[in-house]
């Protein structure tokens, strides 16, 4: 079974925890390190970014560690090469976030032949049309049993929605703002209604909410309307700060039990 629907059956008793950090950044071969301490400190899964020239998605932080990473030297091909050598000793599930141009230039049969060698259960492609998903992509990742998990924001229509959650696996990437990534100090009254929304929908897919959760409020916010969270600014930016996955950490999990 693909590690992501694992991880969502096993009925865990806390909520869920998944980290992004940029490949390549702060240290060109530092990324083996980084997963394998994330995973000896509890985190849940973990999505690594494929560092892009164009991350249209990304705020300024993933921005930044995306050029970091570029210079010094990272590629989809390096990266697909640092984490076949730690696959035995993986176990929760990596989720590659990457953008279309990139991935398309690797070849998309070669990209998902990749993924399953190398132990990777999903991918995030923020600029994929939803229509190329159906008629290119869906059919290898089917074939390569790789969860495609596709992004949802307050913008998104209820029609569209439920297509999503129709025709996917895995989860739902919850995006908590139409905006582009980056820590926020709160949640207001709209993104509340937006998860509340969301939430009574109904879906067969859990989800998990990501942008701008930085602090306790935003986490317990996020926690209260999905299955989990994903924290991707604010642990880039630690990271950024001390080089060392593990100072990393304790400094993210004190800024979680901060009011603001």
């Amino acid at each position: 079974m693909n590690k992501i629907d694992q991880l969502f059956n096993q009925n865990k008793q806390h909520k869920l925890l998944s980290l992004y950090f940029c490949a390549g950044c702060p240290t060109l071969n530092g990324t083996a390190n980084v997963i394998a301490t994330l995973q000896r400190r509890g985190i849940d899964m973990i999505e690594i970014g494929i560092p892009f020239s164009d991350p249209l998605a990304d705020g300024p932080v993933i921005q930044s560690a995306g050029t970091v990473a570029l210079k010094n030297g990272m590629t989809l091909r390096l990266l697909f090469s640092q984490l076949k050598e730690i696959k035995s000793q993986i176990t929760i599930p990596l989720v590659l976030m990457g953008y279309l141009n990139v991935i398309m230039h690797y070849g998309f049969h070669a990209f998902f032949q990749q993924c399953i060698t190398c132990g990777v259960s999903g991918v995030i492609i923020p600029d994929l049309p939803f229509s190329d998903y159906l008629k290119d992509i869906k059919p290898l990742a089917d074939q390569y049993d790789i969860r495609v998990i596709m992004m949802i924001t307050p913008e998104t229509s209820e029609s569209r929605i439920r297509f999503i959650d129709d025709n996917t696996e895995g989860f739902i990437y919850m995006v908590s703002s139409a905006s582009i990534t980056g820590a926020q100090q709160h949640f207001d009254e709209a993104k509340q209604a937006y998860f509340k929304r969301v939430n009574s929908m109904q879906l067969k897919h859990p989800r998990m909410i990501g942008f701008g959760i930085s602090n306790k409020q935003t986490l317990m916010s996020a926690q209260q309307n999905a299955a989990g969270v994903i924290i991707g600014s604010k642990f880039v930016s630690l990271l950024n700060q001390t080089n060392n996955a593990d100072k990393a950490l304790d400094l993210l999990f004190d800024a979680l039990q901060q009011e603001d």
